[in-house]
């Protein structure tokens, strides 16, 4: 303990990006415990999904969802859900909803603002399809 004074002297640098490590997943792990979804799995969205009546909903661009998309998703843009327009996603607000886009980042704002329209159960493929393609899942191709 003593020696550690003069090791953060000598090695500032050091010292000031380990204390932005340890602030950042602070910061990360509080935005997680707060969030009004939870993260899950392409094994989990895969029994929501059969077991629950999970629907999963497809932000990605129109052009990346004809180019592959997980069977039976609803493609709604974030400005669609930003606008409030649910589409025929308005009569699943009791139902498993799955936001998925590409990697997982993007999904999260949208999940947010579906759990503060009302709907009950909001998660997240974690990774996106990204994730689903690494478990060697099907994509539907071509179709809208």
């Amino acid at each position: 303990m003593q020696e550690l004074v003069p090791f953060i002297q000598e090695n500032m640098i050091l010292a000031i990006v380990w204390i932005g490590l340890v602030v950042a997943i602070i910061m990360n792990v509080i935005k997680t415990s707060n969030a009004a979804y939870k993260e899950i799995t392409a094994a989990q969205t895969t029994q929501l999904m059969n077991r629950e009546n999970g629907i999963v909903v497809d932000i990605r661009t129109k052009d990346e969802y004809k180019k592959g998309h997980i069977t039976d998703a609803l493609h709604i843009l974030p400005s669609d859900i930003k606008a409030n327009n649910f589409g025929s996603l308005e009569s699943h607000k009791a139902d498993p909803i799955i936001v998925v886009c590409k990697t997982g980042q993007t999904a999260q704002e949208s999940a947010n603002l579906l759990a503060k329209a009302g709907f009950e159960n909001v998660s997240i493929l974690k990774n996106g399809l990204v994730a689903w393609s690494e478990a060697n899942l099907p994509l539907v191709k071509g179709k809208k």
